[in-house]
């Protein structure tokens, strides 16, 4: 079900003003799903202009990026040191090998965990991800004060996610801003479950 009460409010306040009112903001990304995002979007990211266009023009307490990783791979060792120091603070973990032979980590917890203890710091919480298990999280931290947008592609977002946000953002919509282009300089991201997929078409 549709949250009224949010459809009011974005018809009344334009995006403008909506920015003015944000305060502090603090961003949390889930590195693995907005790989997956862009890649259904047919697009790279561009991190540097995606910090700029998150942020856009608000105070930033402090941007996070989350991601599962390999430490025997320099690609990725090499695209996080670069994030660390263009901005993000990056929060990791090692890669589980599941029966099937893929691996992944899991990082909802570390996401959750990480929103609400800072609450009190920030006015206004960015979360890059779509994943329903952060709804209740979102829940919790809006109830004690804090705004929350989400920002994701809307074929990967759940709705009880949006249900529980202020503001959500469609990755469609921005991907113009957020894009690299040739002329863009910095890393690309790839998950470790991604890599061999990618690297046949490179």
């Amino acid at each position: 079900m549709l949250n009224h009460q949010q459809i009011e409010i974005n018809e009344i306040f334009t995006p403008e003003q909506l920015l003015e009112n944000r305060g502090r903001v603090a961003i949390f990304i889930d590195g693995s799903n907005l790989f997956y995002a862009a890649l259904q979007l047919g697009i790279e990211i561009d991190y540097t202009k995606l910090l700029c266009r998150l942020t856009g023009g608000s105070r930033l307490l402090r941007s996070f990026f989350y991601t599962g990783v390999d430490r025997t791979n320099e690609k990725q060792q090499g695209f996080l040191l670069w994030m660390r120091r263009n901005g993000y603070r990056v929060i990791s973990k090692d890669l589980v090998q599941l029966p099937d032979g893929s691996k992944k980590a899991n990082l909802d917890v570390e996401i959750a965990v990480d929103m609400m203890a800072l609450v009190g710091s920030y006015d206004t919480a960015i979360l890059v991800s779509g994943d329903g298990d952060l709804a209740y999280a979102v829940d919790a931290v809006s109830y004690r004060g804090v705004r929350v947008e989400v920002v994701s592609l809307r074929s990967m977002t759940s709705d009880s996610l949006i249900n529980v946000s202020d503001r959500y953002v469609d990755l469609e919509n921005i991907k113009e801003d957020i894009q690299k282009t040739s002329k863009s300089a910095g890393y690309t991201y790839r998950p470790l479950s991604a890599i061999g997929l990618m690297e046949e078409h490179d």
